[in-house]
């Protein structure tokens, strides 16, 4: 059954008061906004990739997933239209010594980068803003009209926090037995056209990522076409991509695919341990639930696509046909905190990068979403 959007948003807003944890989101070029409501307050864990619910990953890949399980919770549809919203008031917290901070990061990695001979480390930062009359369901909505073929959410549990953000990066989607997966990487503003000129660098980081995941699919002996790059607009920015899919064999290739690719060059860097181990060590904060994945995980095919997959349906008798996932990685989010909201920025470095430059790129980064933040004109 689908409601009234008005109706989520009351529900949203009452489990915020309540303290019940919950998620809603609409996957990208859908028109469709989901509530997912679990029945009690406790943190429940992925315990195996046969599970179904929604997960929410933190980026080190050694720490617990966290699963809202369909088996514990309602969930509800709803079609999303446009309405007015308020603007949100705050003040930035962040001040000069935080560039200073990140281009001394940026030359420690480039440091680090040519001392070890590898090829890339993605170093990023956290810029606080005073929570004054910061109101999460108007920029919820604000995400949700701004960034259409974004994956946006809004998630929360009252023992870990309020995130909410517009994702463009998928880390992986599973119809039956085929997946999907995207190389994405490299950084321009939106000049009203998607005919970019890519610099060499930008270039070779996207060429980075892309390599990485084939290799990655080539261990596994998963069989994978990919396309040749092009640009893709993500709200007022955009990005070099390249799509990748394949066909997945049994169940347990879900979760070597997914424990293979996360966390991506793309948010981390190459060698992934060499990269991860500079992140958590150098990095001045925690990026917690920032670059990690979250998304459906073994969701129900409904009757329509099982008629329209019919033939692959058919075809295969493992024990994840007729499920789906769509999982994403978790860029251009923010957490709510009870007196600041945080913001999270990075970009890739490699041995001929600029720290001048990459801060400013985090600057250009910041100023989308703080757009949706303050309700400025954003071009969709």
């Amino acid at each position: 059954m689908i409601a009234e959007i008005a109706t989520l948003y009351l529900k949203i807003t009452d489990a915020i008061q309540q303290k019940t944890p919950f998620v809603s989101y609409r996957k990208p070029n859908s028109n469709t906004v989901k509530f997912l409501h679990q029945k009690d307050a406790e943190v429940h864990f992925l315990n195996n990739f046969s599970q179904s619910g929604f997960v929410f990953a933190p980026f080190d890949d050694l720490k617990k997933t966290i699963c809202y399980d369909l088996k514990n919770c309602n969930i509800e549809h709803y079609i999303f239209s446009e309405s007015p919203i308020k603007r949100n008031t705050f003040t930035p917290k962040n001040t000069p010594s935080q560039k200073r901070e990140h281009i001394s990061l940026v030359k420690n990695g480039i440091d680090f980068i040519k001392q070890k001979k590898i090829s890339k480390i993605v170093l990023s930062r956290k810029e606080t803003l005073n929570n004054t009359t910061f109101d999460c369901l108007n920029t919820f909505k604000n995400l949700l009209q701004s960034y259409t073929s974004a994956f946006v959410y809004l998630w929360y549990h009252p023992k870990i926090g309020l995130w909410l953000g517009a994702t463009p990066e998928t880390l992986i989607k599973t119809n039956n037995n085929n997946f999907k997966t995207m190389s994405l990487a490299g950084t321009q503003i939106y000049d009203h056209t998607l005919d970019v000129i890519w610099e060499e660098k930008e270039k070779q980081e996207h060429q980075f990522v892309t390599d990485y995941i084939t290799r990655q699919l080539e261990k596994l002996k998963i069989n994978y076409q990919i396309t040749k790059p092009f640009t893709v607009k993500a709200g007022n920015m955009v990005h070099l991509c390249a799509n990748i899919s394949g066909r997945l064999d049994n169940l347990n290739s879900l979760e070597s695919v997914i424990k293979a690719l996360h966390p991506t060059p793309a948010v981390c860097g190459l060698p992934k341990d060499i990269a991860k181990q500079f992140i958590i060590k150098n990095e001045s904060y925690d990026r917690e639930y920032y670059t990690g994945f979250l998304g459906e995980l073994n969701f129900k095919i409904d009757n329509r696509q099982q008629q329209k997959n019919k033939r692959n349906i058919e075809n295969h008798a493992y024990n994840f046909t007729k499920k789906q996932s769509a999982i994403f990685v978790n860029l251009r989010c923010m957490k709510i905190n009870k007196d600041s909201i945080s913001l999270y920025i990075g970009g890739g470095i490699t041995k001929d990068s600029n720290p001048e430059k990459e801060y400013q790129e985090t600057i250009v980064k910041a100023t989308t979403i703080k757009k949706i933040l303050i309700n400025q004109d954003l071009q969709k």
